[in-house]
């Protein structure tokens, strides 16, 4: 049977299996043979990352022609004004090409939230929010540029949804497999906004039906 597998890849870890600069990668977080990332998810990112053996359903996933939903937790330096958040749903014009129209609003700080290493850097002087971001397509480095374009940029990216399928319940390098969709998800559920805080996701012990239990870790 075909496999799909829902990581949190930690910050600061390759979103494949082999680096010849030996960098962290996938291969120390999921030790099972022949899944294969669907989609990128950068290296200073960190998040909900798809993993199968199945390519049919690699390609349904990642391939910008699909327009699956990915909703993105953004961290960004400053306040984003009613016009900044209003340029994003429209969509901005990058180097690239203009975008697709996205959702966006403002969040609290989520309360499940966990410590980065290394940390967010700080400046006293100028204030940080949140804000849930949704797209429909995978350019590269594509979230960034986005806030960039409209006078935010990107302090911390967390993709929080694929889909239907959500980081709930995974703390950074867990991982759990769940069964192949007969369809792939087309609606991506809203980001919560809960209560700021800071406390760090307790970490569950996540099984993989065939495989060793994964190990919780942060980078």
């Amino acid at each position: 049977m075909p496999r799909l597998i829902l990581l949190n890849k930690p910050y600061g870890v390759l979103p494949q299996f082999t680096d010849d600069q030996g960098r962290p990668t996938l291969a120390e977080l999921v030790p099972v043979k022949g899944v294969y990332a669907a989609g990128r998810l950068d290296r200073d990112s960190e998040g909900l990352l798809a993993l199968s053996d199945d390519g049919p359903l690699i390609a349904r996933i990642a391939s910008p022609a699909n327009k699956m939903p990915k909703t993105y937790w953004v961290q960004v330096e400053g306040v984003p004004t009613d016009e900044a958040l209003e340029a994003l749903r429209r969509g901005v014009t990058l180097k690239d090409g203009p975008t697709l129209p996205t959702e966006v609003r403002r969040m609290e700080e989520p309360e499940s939230l966990w410590p980065r290493d290394p940390p967010v850097r700080y400046r006293a002087a100028i204030p940080t929010s949140w804000i849930a971001l949704t797209i429909r397509e995978g350019r590269n480095r594509q979230v960034r540029r986005m806030t960039a374009a409209v006078g935010f940029p990107t302090l911390r990216l967390i993709r929080w949804a694929i889909g239907d399928w959500t980081l709930d319940g995974l703390a950074p390098g867990q991982w759990r497999e769940v069964p192949q969709p007969p369809a792939t998800p087309t609606a991506g559920p809203k980001a919560p906004a809960p209560a700021r805080g800071r406390g760090p996701v307790k970490p569950r012990r996540t099984v993989a039906p065939r495989s060793t239990p994964s190990r919780s870790r942060s980078r």
